[in-house]
């Protein structure tokens, strides 16, 4: 089976596809297929950002959609950035610029700074629908640290570790993120439809 995985994010596509490498089904993203539509995440939750990715990829290509919708929480910021975590710092921020501005609201609280990566991920295929959620708990810290991952990586360290998420390798972060646990839990109710 071939699903579309509504993203044009590189990082999450190579994450995904890694993840249903040991299936029998193939993860094309709107990256590989070079469409940049402009999808607006008008929702309140991530399911909800999750859900209005995966319809409108759908109503465009009537093929079965994947999608994810992801953040960060963090205690000390009632729960922000959350759902506005990709703009958090602006509209067509970096992800450093994100970074930036969680660092700097954090200054004036005490360490540390509990926080936790949230995916909410999604099948769509115009009549059934699955869903599946992961989380990573952790805190963040003061500077940005590590190359291999991006969004808020270089500033979350894990539970039970000492390195950024973007100082861990690449396969290994694949075992333990947020989205490969609401990814690996999707594929499961994915196999059943196959």
């Amino acid at each position: 089976m071939k699903i579309i995985f509504a993203t044009q994010n590189a990082g999450k596509a190579k994450e995904v596809k890694a993840i249903f490498a040991d299936s029998s089904i193939e993860i094309i993203s709107l990256y590989d297929l070079g469409n940049n539509i402009d999808i607006e995440e008008h929702g309140t939750t991530f399911r909800e950002n999750a859900f209005i990715k995966a319809r409108t990829v759908y109503d465009i290509y009537k093929v079965p959609v994947v999608a994810d919708d992801s953040g960060l929480e963090i205690s000390q910021l009632d729960g922000r950035p959350g759902v506005y975590s990709a703009r958090y710092a602006g509209e067509n921020c970096t992800y450093e610029d994100n970074n930036l501005r969680v660092i700097d609201e954090l200054k004036e609280f005490p360490e540390p700074h509990r926080a936790k990566f949230i995916s909410y991920a999604v099948y769509y295929d115009g009549k059934n629908e699955r869903e599946a959620v992961g989380e990573l708990h952790g805190y963040i810290i003061k500077e940005q640290r590590g190359t291999n991952g991006f969004g808020y990586d270089p500033i979350f360290i894990p539970d039970g570790y000492e390195k950024t998420i973007s100082e861990l390798d690449f396969d290994f972060k694949n075992t333990i993120s947020h989205r490969a646990r609401s990814f690996t839990v999707l594929k499961e109710k994915l196999i059943v439809l196959d």
